[in-house]
């Protein structure tokens, strides 16, 4: 289906602040008169927001990378389905912090699962949607680690998957520069290791490059 709006999604590996430009992104497009609504994955919906918190909670070492998985995918669906398509066909900007690429990036290359598997469980999450433009907060692991590191020393969010070993960080890194070169028209890469100042205005400068299209 093609839908009026336009579907942006920021992604990145841990500590790449992704979360940080949102805000900021958004009430820059909202100045210009466009109808934005930013969102983050898991999360979005209320139902979405209690399934991040089973996944994300540190007292649930137990569970297997399968089980994750899935709950991902009951979440995005959620968020799908309520909110991000009647956006999108109300003609909105929809802003996303992180989307099915993250699914392959972590639970596919960093868990090391099967692919294929995960892009039938994606396509069945989302219907098939995908993001019009999706921007790559890049930086080195051990870089974003230590931010994240910073980030809970002052009270920031620290979930189950922060505590992944630095192995699987690499390969989700990986995994982002593979999807990257598959999909180079949809993907731009951003350093996320320069100021914050100077990554928000590659963002703007990226987004209305696309805009302009």
């Amino acid at each position: 289906m093609k839908y009026s709006g336009i579907f942006i999604t920021l992604e990145g590996p841990e500590g790449s602040g992704k979360t940080s430009h949102m805000d900021p992104l958004a009430k820059w497009l909202q100045a210009q008169g466009r109808k934005v609504l930013c969102t983050r994955e898991p999360g979005g919906t209320p139902i979405s927001e209690q399934i991040r918190a089973v996944i994300h909670d540190l007292k649930n070492q137990e569970m297997h990378p399968h089980t994750e998985t899935l709950l991902y995918q009951a979440a995005r669906s959620q968020i799908v389905e309520q909110l991000i398509k009647p956006e999108l066909q109300e003609g909105a900007i929809v802003l996303c912090d992180r989307f099915a690429d993250s699914t392959l990036a972590y639970q596919g290359y960093g868990h090391q699962q099967d692919l294929d598997q995960v892009r039938t469980l994606i396509h069945y999450a989302t219907s098939g949607l995908k993001p019009d433009l999706t921007i790559l907060l890049d930086l080195d692991v051990e870089i974003g680690l230590q931010r994240g590191n910073q980030r809970r020393s002052h009270g920031g969010e620290w979930n189950r998957l922060d505590e992944y070993d630095l192995e699987f960080h690499k390969r989700v890194r990986q995994g982002y520069l593979e999807l990257l070169t598959q999909e180079p028209d949809r993907w731009v890469m951003v350093d996320a290791s320069l100021p914050w100042q100077e990554v928000q205005d590659s963002l703007r400068e990226v987004i209305s490059g696309f805009l302009r299209k």
